[in-house]
Formats: C-alpha cells, structure tokens, sequence
C-alpha cells in the first residue's frame, strides 16, 4: 500500500464516522493498550459514564472473541513443555451514527461453524432486556459450551449492553471460510 491508498482509506473511515480502527493480529496486550487509548477518546469526547463503559465493554467483548476464535491465525508449534504460541487476526472499528456510538468487529471463521453461531446469534438478537439478563445469569452457573473459550457470555454481554439488537452477516469467502461481522449500537 503506498501513502495515497493510506491516506484514502483514512479518508473513508473518517467519512464514514469511524474514530477508531484497528485490522491485525490481537493479543491481550492489544487489547490492553488499546483500550486505554479509546477510553481517552471517549472522555475527550465528552462520553457520559454509562456509554464510556457500554462501549469499552462491547469493545472488549469483540476483541476477546477474535483473540480467542478467528479462524486466521499465526502459530508456532510447541516444543517440549512449551505452550503452543498462536495470534489471531481480525478487525475492530469503533465510530459514531446519529448519535451513538457502533462498536463492529470482523474475523475469519470456518464454514462449519456457521450455522451453529448463526442460531446463536438470531436467539440472542431476538431477546428483549428481561430475557437477556435472565439467561446472562442462568450461563454464569452452568459449565461452558462445548468448545468454547470462555463462559460463553461474550455475545450476550454485547447484546445486553447493545442499545438496539445485535447486527450480523456472513461473508462466504471460500469452500472453508466466511467473515463474521458483529455490529454493535451503544
């Protein structure tokens, strides 16, 4: 990418509202550094408490499932008593429409996958207020879902913070893969 591509993309996340942007491989760290640079921004902005926290919280959350289950990643193998090194890579925007502000995340994730996040996702979106809190405390006493990396809380905790429901797609990008988008309105 030369200066002129970069400064047009630059141009088009500012024409699209969007304050903070981040494509790459995450770690903690990231997520850390990160994080302290939007909360700065919020308070510059002016951001009452309660949104500052909704939308580092929902940033969080999407940070968090990328490091944890994008399907690109860089790895090292393990020697000996190593652990096994992995990154993972994704994309995180954060701006502001019409007066809120819209956390949105992308990864990889394989084929099979799919349809099983897709049925989570539609139950979750569809969930009033009450429902969510309900089920959020019914998942914090029972074991994790079956391959999960987590307490399987990440997406409800974006959708209980969300100010309207969850937004998703599904790019197919090839025979073993699609992008996941989750887009999130505080």
């Amino acid at each position: 990418m030369d200066g002129r591509d970069l400064f047009d993309l630059r141009a088009t996340l500012k024409r699209q509202g969007i304050i903070f942007a981040f494509s790459g491989y995450m770690t903690e760290t990231v997520l850390s550094g990160v994080g302290e640079a939007i909360k700065q921004k919020l308070t510059i902005d002016d951001a009452d408490t309660k949104t500052l926290r909704s939308v580092f919280a929902v940033f969080v959350e999407q940070m968090q499932n990328i490091i944890r289950y994008s399907a690109e990643l860089a790895a090292q193998s393990s020697a000996g008593d190593s652990p096994l090194l992995e990154i993972r890579y994704g994309i995180v925007t954060i701006g502001q429409e019409g007066g809120e502000y819209v956390v949105q995340a992308g990864n990889l994730v394989a084929q099979k996958d799919v349809e099983r996040l897709r049925t989570r996702l539609i139950k979750i979106r569809d969930m009033n207020k009450e429902e969510l809190r309900a089920v959020h405390k019914e998942q914090l006493r029972a074991a994790p879902e079956e391959g999960s990396k987590g307490a399987g809380l990440g997406i409800m905790e974006i959708a209980r913070r969300a100010s309207k429901p969850i937004e998703f797609d599904f790019t197919d990008v090839d025979d073993g893969h699609a992008f996941f988008t989750l887009k999130a309105r505080v």
